[in-house]
């Protein structure tokens, strides 16, 4: 019996024994561990920089806006008809009186020349008895029938002749036709359209801006516009009228530019980007727009200071920012002047973190950019 106690007891200290060692050996890992990890430094972050610096930016106002010619129509028949004869090319320069379109006027020319005749006969009987009334022979009811007969037989001449000019159709004014809308023979009912007639030497640009700018503009003032249809080229003109009132449920104001449109590239209907150039300009403190973190409680930017050991660290700062201009984009708060702010590589860092700056391949920010069309 006490053979078996000695045994349960050395036992049961072995495993104690066995239990301690293991216990002693993890602590001693663990605080290695620790120290290693405490020992251990992040290695810096690979970022580009730009230098913070004051840029002198035109001050405009931007909209967008609409073609329209100065003199632009959509012909329509005035009278029903069949088109007899189209005297036009689709897109032909047109001069102002040019036969453009004649539908049938068969029947109105045999009316016009009953009616002509008629006229020729009661101008003979008015004549007739006027020479009558001046030697008493005939008495004055007479003459006025004849009067009144003669301006009756003249009018109905005209009203023919009306309805033949309206059944000619001819330009109101020189400019080039687009691609017309009917065919010989076919059968056009009262209002329906023909062809469109554009008159492109001189073009308006219709747009709106908010009431705000109400006291920036006024008419003389230069307008540039440019259009995806046309890149990298730019028009120039004035504005030319400036409506007397707001819009009062979108709260904005219409103006209109005018712009010379010699080799006619804008095009009734063109959509176009606006710039109303302003007379002063504005000193701004830009950034390239790749050096700002957009965050629902607030835009950042990271600039560079020098943590320990003379590492340079990313400190993120809370910024308000303004209009945009090419790659740039103005800080109108928070940033100073001179201050080096992170320009690539700003969704690796967070507050404090160490960096490694590398600007040779950093791309250049460009006010007026002008990259390919890939």
């Amino acid at each position: 019996m006490k053979k078996k106690i000695i045994f349960v007891v050395c036992l049961f200290g072995g495993i104690g024994l066995l239990v301690s060692l293991v216990i002693a050996t993890k602590g001693m890992q663990f605080g290695a561990m620790a120290k290693a990890a405490e020992e251990m430094v992040m290695p810096p972050i690979s970022v580009s920089t730009y230098d913070a610096g004051e840029q002198v930016w035109p001050n405009e106002l931007r909209a967008v806006g609409s073609i329209e010619p100065v003199q632009g129509v959509v012909l329509e028949a005035e009278a029903p008809g069949i088109v007899d004869r189209i005297e036009f090319f689709n897109g032909q320069e047109v001069s102002e009186g040019d036969l453009l379109v004649q539908l049938d006027i068969g029947v109105e020319q045999a009316q016009l020349k009953a009616a002509e005749a008629t006229a020729r006969l009661a101008e003979v009987e008015f004549e007739r008895a006027k020479r009558l009334r001046e030697s008493g022979n005939v008495p004055q009811s007479d003459l006025d029938r004849a009067i009144a007969n003669l301006d009756k037989a003249n009018a109905d001449v005209e009203n023919i002749q009306a309805i033949i000019d309206r059944k000619t159709i001819r330009a109101p004014f020189t400019g080039k036709v687009g691609i017309r809308q009917i065919n010989l023979g076919q059968y056009v009912p009262m209002g329906a359209p023909l062809i469109s007639l554009q008159a492109n030497e001189q073009v308006y640009v219709n747009f709106t801006l908010p009431q705000q700018a109400l006291a920036k503009v006024d008419s003389g003032m230069p307008v540039i516009l440019d259009s995806d249809a046309y890149e990298g080229r730019q028009f120039e003109g004035v504005i030319t009228a400036v409506s007397p009132q707001v819009d009062p449920v979108t709260r904005t104001v219409e103006l209109q530019g005018t712009l010379d449109n010699p080799d006619g590239a804008l095009k009734a209907g063109l959509f176009v980007k606006v710039a109303v150039a302003l007379p002063e300009s504005d000193k701004v403190v830009a950034v390239p727009t790749t050096a700002i973190v957009y965050a629902p409680y607030g835009n950042s930017i990271y600039v560079i200071e020098t943590g320990e050991a003379e590492v340079p660290v990313a400190v993120q700062k809370f910024i308000r920012t303004g209009r945009t201009l090419g790659d740039f984009i103005s800080v109108e708060k928070g940033l100073d002047i001179g201050e080096e702010v992170v320009s690539a590589g700003t969704f690796k860092l967070f507050n404090g973190a160490p960096v490694s700056i590398h600007n040779e391949m950093a791309p250049e920010a460009e006010t007026t950019p002008t990259p390919p069309n890939t």
